[in-house]
C-alpha cells in the first residue's frame, strides 16, 4: 500500500466527528460531516481495490508455483527413462531444468507470504475504515435527530411550523446532495438503495465474524 493511501486510512480512523462538530458547529457541520462519510467510502474503494489487485497477483503466483512443482515432479519421471536409455544429454538438460525450477520456487514461496501478509493487512484496513464509518454514521444521523428536535421545540410543538421546518430541511439535504454528488433525487434513492444492500452485506459478514468469534470462546470454556 501507498503511503499516500495509508496516511488516507489513518486519517479516517482518527477523524474524530464529535470533535469535528466542536470546531465547526456554526460552519455547516451536517455537510461536513457528509464529506467526511463520502471520504470514508472514497478510501474504502481504494483499499478495496488495491485488495483486488493483491488477491489477483497471489492467485497468478499461486498458479506458478503450482506449475513449477509439476514441471518438476514430471521431468523426474523423464530423467529416469533418459537414464535407462542412456540419453546422458538428455538427462543433463532435464536436471539443469530442475536446478532452474528450484531456484524459482522459494523465491516465489516468499513472494506468496509476502502477498498473504499484505492481503490481511488490507482486509483489516477494510473491517476498519466499515466500523468507522458505521461510527460516522450513527453521528451524523443523532445530530439530525436531535436538529429535528430543536426545530420542533423551536416551532412551540405546531404541527404545520414543523412540517415546513422538515420540508425545508429535506429541500435543503436534496440540493446539498444534488451539488456534491451530481445526482438527482430519483439517482440519488437508487444509490441509496445500493449503498444499502451493500450494508447489509456488510452487516452480514460482521455478523458471522462476531458468532464465529463467540463460538470460539464458547468452545475454549467448554
Amino acid at each position: 500500500m501507498s503511503d499516500s493511501l495509508k496516511n488516507r486510512v489513518g486519517r479516517v480512523i482518527a477523524g474524530g466527528i464529535h470533535a469535528l462538530l466542536d470546531r465547526i458547529e456554526d460552519q455547516a457541520p451536517e455537510a461536513v460531516m457528509e464529506q467526511s462519510i463520502r471520504e470514508a467510502d472514497s478510501v474504502i474503494n481504494d483499499v478495496r481495490h488495491e485488495l483486488g489487485l493483491v488477491s489477483a497477483n497471489r492467485h497468478l503466483a499461486q498458479q506458478q508455483h503450482s506449475v513449477l512443482n509439476a514441471q518438476h515432479e514430471k521431468l523426474v519421471g523423464q530423467i529416469e527413462q533418459a537414464l535407462q536409455q542412456n540419453r546422458d544429454d538428455l538427462a543433463t538438460s532435464a536436471v539443469a531444468r530442475q536446478l532452474d525450477i528450484e531456484a524459482q520456487i522459494p523465491v516465489l514461496e516468499t513472494t506468496l507470504a509476502e502477498y498473504a501478509r499484505h492481503e490481511n493487512e488490507l482486509q483489516g484496513y477494510v473491517a476498519a475504515l466499515l466500523a468507522k464509518k458505521r461510527e460516522m454514521v450513527d453521528a451524523l444521523s443523532e445530530f439530525r435527530k436531535s436538529r429535528t428536535a430543536a426545530l420542533q421545540q423551536a416551532s412551540g410543538g405546531t404541527s404545520t411550523s414543523a412540517d415546513q421546518r422538515m420540508s425545508a430541511a429535506t429541500g435543503a439535504f436534496d440540493r446539498l446532495y444534488e451539488r456534491q454528488t451530481g445526482l438527482s433525487g430519483t439517482a440519488r434513492n437508487v444509490s441509496m438503495q445500493q449503498a444499502a444492500n451493500l450494508k447489509e452485506l456488510d452487516d452480514l459478514v460482521r455478523a458471522n465474524k462476531i458468532a464465529e468469534r463467540m463460538a470460539q470462546l464458547k468452545a475454549g470454556k467448554a
